[in-house]
């Protein structure tokens, strides 16, 4: 790092802001001027509440207990996402944390779940998973050299003011106040022409900086608004344009899984909290009016809403340059990929660590940056194309919504996945995608692709060894599963949120 400390200016708060800016003060902070401007009039999204086990990366950097974590965010255990209706009504499927059974040199475990289902050995392939049991039957624990893969349900909100009251006590410093103007460098001779110079504030004060984040949400006031940096549109993939979000109180035993329940022209999300429900109805505008999108959703709760349904609306899709410039885009400015696989939290921290791995601490360096753009396009893409995989794989064909997803064109990234999965089983990840083979197998099978045939090497194993096989993975998940308590008793004990 260079002696002269930059100027770092985060545009905006809420998660995206508040995560970067507790991530680059505790980690960055001695050789950084940190500064975050929000204004408490502009509200924030914040209806994710679900998040997956990458995070706890990026709580290891920050030194986070999981249990604080937890008690300030009114957090449950989460080990999957239930599917239902998605393949057809009334079937359902859940795509679990974790890996499936065991694989071996040549191929992945799923090709000896097909032969073994061929000779009726076997049944749910998600009884070979320690997490997809445990989530079925309602189980969890956290214990000592037994690594189940687990991520959260969190309320957001408190979850960005666990981590501003972290980066202000690590040094940042928070300006109050609403961005009226965006200033940019005017010297067409300097590397450094139409490069953020400064925000200037409704009250008139002028905050400079080297280096300028935009975590101002859909608005995307510096990246796009000032920039121009361009935008990829994937509506024509992800037909879902709005959403509506509303709490409950909590009625029942919180599951320790995520539901999805697909409607007629979207799909419905359930997240039990300690102290709430989070609801809210992802729908396309083309087919479902906002207050026929509404009554579906008040219709469709188990408990008295706590507050009045609010209505956001959305474009899926992803900038054409996530740094241009003097600006890094981290957060909904960067682009929207729905919350179906709960990675927008992800895809935040992803952006982060990038970040500070590429970091211009002496200056801008256009390969650089040109690296970051290039990691992120690849990672969206690949999360893009697994969030596709849920709607054009269907069996549904009840409204014009499902007959649309069902017949629309996909990316040939995606073409090729299915291809390979539905002809002989075969799954592979990709370098450093986010969704490993477990999961790929998990959705490709739950929403209705059974292979046509299993890999040749697994008819080495005669009949009894291949059960054996089976049976000895199958009743050692039983026996680690059996061994946990109930999800909720655990949190009690846990975690128990001391916010009331």
């Amino acid at each position: 790092m260079t002696t002269t400390k930059k100027r770092v200016v985060i545009a905006g708060g809420g998660t995206a802001g508040w995560m970067t800016a507790a991530a680059l003060s505790k980690l960055m902070g001695k050789h950084l001027d940190l500064v975050l401007v929000e204004s408490d009039a502009i509200g924030t999204v914040g209806v994710g509440e679900a998040t997956i086990p990458t995070l706890h990366i990026f709580h290891r950097l920050l030194g986070l207990k999981e249990q604080e974590v937890m008690a300030a965010t009114n957090a449950t255990f989460k080990l999957g996402i239930a599917f239902e209706n998605w393949r057809d009504t009334g079937k359902d499927y859940l795509h679990s944390f974790g890996f499936l059974g065991k694989d071996c040199w040549a191929c992945g475990f799923q090709h000896f779940w097909l032969k073994g289902r061929q000779l009726g050995m076997v049944g749910d392939i998600g009884d070979y998973c320690s997490e997809h049991l445990a989530a079925r039957q309602g189980r969890f624990a956290v214990l000592p050299n037994q690594d189940y893969n687990h991520a959260y349900h969190m309320d957001a909100s408190l979850y960005a003011k666990y981590l501003r009251q972290l980066a202000e006590q690590q040094g940042i410093r928070r300006i109050e106040g609403k961005i009226s103007q965006v200033l940019q460098h005017h010297a067409p001779d300097s590397k450094l022409n139409g490069h953020i110079e400064a925000l200037v504030l409704e009250n008139g004060e002028r905050i400079a900086g080297d280096l300028f984040i935009d975590c101002t949400g859909f608005k995307a006031l510096l990246i796009e608004q000032t920039l121009n940096t361009g935008f990829e549109d994937w509506g024509h993939w992800l037909p879902c344009d709005s959403a509506i979000a509303v709490q409950t109180k909590s009625t029942a035993t919180p599951l320790a899984y995520t539901r999805s329940i697909a409607r007629e022209s979207g799909w419905q999300w359930r997240i039990p909290l300690q102290n709430r429900t989070g609801n809210g109805l992802v729908f396309c505008s083309k087919y479902l009016s906002d207050e026929a999108a509404t009554q579906l959703l008040l219709d469709n709760l188990d408990a008295e809403p706590l507050n009045p349904p609010r209505v956001i609306k959305f474009k899926t899709g992803t900038r054409r340059l996530h740094w241009h410039k003097n600006c890094v885009a981290i957060g909904l400015s960067s682009g929207f990929l729905e919350p179906l696989e709960s990675t927008s939290i992800h895809l935040i921290q992803r952006s982060i660590i990038r970040l500070m791995q590429l970091f211009p601490a002496n200056g801008i360096v256009p390969a650089d940056v040109d690296e970051f753009n290039q990691q992120t396009k690849t990672e969206i893409e690949n999360i893009r194309d697994f969030i596709i995989l849920h709607y054009k794989v269907t069996d549904r064909e009840d409204s014009r919504f499902w007959r649309y997803c069902k017949q629309m064109t996909i990316p040939e990234s995606l073409r090729h996945r299915i291809e390979m999965f539905a002809d002989g089983g075969k799954v592979y990840k990709h370098g450093n995608e986010l969704f490993g083979e477990s999961s790929w197998i998990q959705v490709m099978l739950g929403q209705g692709i059974m292979p046509k045939q299993y890999h040749p090497i697994v008819d080495v194993m005669e009949a009894a060894e291949l059960d054996a096989f089976l049976s000895n993975i199958r009743s050692t998940v039983k026996r680690k599963v059996d061994a946990l308590p109930p999800h909720a008793d655990f949190i009690r004990h846990y975690c128990k949120s001391n916010l009331g």
